[in-house]
């Protein structure tokens, strides 16, 4: 266990935005447009949130034709969010 590490992903995490997006991407792949018009936030906002969950490994873009769309990758964050989402059942 890498506390230091572990600390920063939780960190990224803390933040309802940060939170939501991971929860929407557990279940479906969307590109920054999709997300933007289901969340009503600002584009730039959204960008800047999923550029904090790349940078931790949290999330991993990749491209379909001229879109670039994102999913969960960490095995960890798949098992807390589908820990929180069973807890709050």
């Amino acid at each position: 266990m890498d506390i230091a590490k572990d600390s920063e992903l939780l960190k990224a995490l803390g933040h309802p935005i940060r939170l939501q997006l991971v929860t929407g991407l557990m279940d479906n792949e969307c590109n920054v447009n999709d997300i933007v018009v289901k969340l009503n936030l600002p584009q730039s906002t959204i960008s800047q949130h999923l550029g904090i969950l790349r940078t931790r490994g949290i999330i991993a873009p990749h491209k379909e034709g001229v879109r670039t769309c994102y999913k969960v990758v960490d095995p960890r964050i798949k098992h807390i969010i589908s820990s929180l989402t069973n807890h709050s059942q």
